[in-house]
């Protein structure tokens, strides 16, 4: 049995938990920025594959106290790093420091644990690894608060927003994980059609399409720990059955009949990229793209789920950005029946609308603080 720490964006941790439970991962417990859980390494996998809000799942190795350079080394060399990492592999370690006045640096850190880390392999097996810190085979975190914190594994690898399906990018795009708490905490309804007005390049559609479909997020890319030297062959056998669990799930789910699902756009660059990543993601046919004003936009259907991420201001002039808010607010008044979630960054949108929202948390895109803002219609 290990204990994780699975990340998420700050204010998405009510959304990774029910994931969780969900996946019948029982006693998570949710903290700044993620969750914690107990269980074996083959649910550590799972979640890897398939929570669609998670970011990075961390395997703990030990919890240690250090409050300077020479302690955090001591407390990394007594690990016992044999067992995760070979001579022959490479590995990186990757520091989040705070509140700490002996150690004021992340990257200070990390090269403290990155010594012990080869030293103390050097002193076991007779020769240090080597570090690579672009594609390790076996990445290592710190995480340290007030002098506590712990030593982990990541399952991950690169982050989970990687899908391994984003081939064409607009500016701003949000995130995957971002967009499926969004849906999720926006209460999309999978039963009901889907509009994305504003659909830049298509995360929020693909995503809704995704989930729908009961797809794994996670099953079009791969993962750190199946580089992991010393995954043993028990492990590396429980990977195969989830793997194959998923990729059964996702073909039966290619042949059911799906609500609609459209990303609508007025910009054509943006339309051309959200068909190339919908493509990748594999639902290039359950997607449907318009070239079409938000503010044109009309009842279509007696009720739907609308779901988008307007521009915050950073890029058009305060004039322009009102004018889009205002538009909003308008098409809003003609869509009866359904229910709008939008991810706003500029409170000048709440007041465009002019409704009181039924549900409205507070969540950060990267570091800009915004709203998630629910209407029902």
């Amino acid at each position: 049995m290990f204990r994780f720490f699975v990340t998420c964006a700050r204010g998405t941790e009510g959304a990774l938990r029910r994931e969780l439970a969900a996946m019948r991962i029982a006693g998570a417990k949710g903290d700044r920025g993620g969750v914690w859980f107990d269980g074996p390494l083959e649910m550590g996998m799972d979640v890897c594959l398939r929570a669609r809000t998670a970011v990075r799942v961390l395997m703990q190795l030990a919890e240690i106290e250090a409050g300077d350079g020479d302690s955090l080394y001591a407390a990394a060399r007594r690990i016992p790093w044999r067992d995760w990492i070979t001579v022959q592999s490479t590995f990186a370690v990757f520091a989040n420091v705070k509140d700490t006045p002996g150690l004021t640096h992340s990257g200070f850190a990390a090269l403290k644990v990155k010594d012990a880390v080869a030293d103390a392999l050097r002193d076991a097996l007779g020769a240090r690894p080597d570090v690579d810190a672009k594609s390790p085979e076996v990445s290592i975190a710190l995480h340290l608060a007030g002098g506590r914190g712990g030593l982990f594994l990541d399952l991950a690898g690169e982050a989970l927003h990687r899908r391994g399906t984003r081939v064409a990018m607009v500016e701003a795009p949000l995130k995957e994980t971002l967009a499926a708490a969004v849906l999720m905490l926006g209460g999309a309804q999978p039963e009901l059609p889907f509009i994305d007005p504003m659909c830049g390049s298509g995360t929020l559609a693909i995503e809704h399409a995704l989930a729908t479909r009961g797809i794994a997020s996670g099953i079009r890319r791969r993962f750190g720990f199946e580089r992991w030297p010393t995954l043993s062959a028990e492990a590396r056998a429980a990977w195969g059955r989830l793997r194959e669990r998923e990729d059964e799930a996702a073909a039966r789910a290619m042949t059911g009949d799906w609500p609609p699902v459209v990303c609508a756009d007025v910009d054509t660059g943006a339309l051309t990229a959200a068909r190339q990543n919908a493509a990748a993601a594999g639902m290039d046919d359950a997607i449907t793209f318009e070239r079409a004003d938000v503010t044109a936009l009309e009842r279509r259907w007696p009720a739907a789920t609308l779901a988008t991420n307007p521009p915050y201001g950073e890029r058009l002039n305060p004039a322009a950005l009102d004018a889009i808010y205002r538009g909003i607010g308008r098409t809003f008044e003609r869509l009866t029946g359904w229910r709008a979630i939008v991810l706003s960054g500029n409170p000048a949108l709440a007041q465009a609308i002019r409704r009181k929202p039924a549900v409205s948390h507070r969540l950060w895109n990267g570091p800009l603080e915004a709203r998630l803002l629910r209407y029902d219609l």
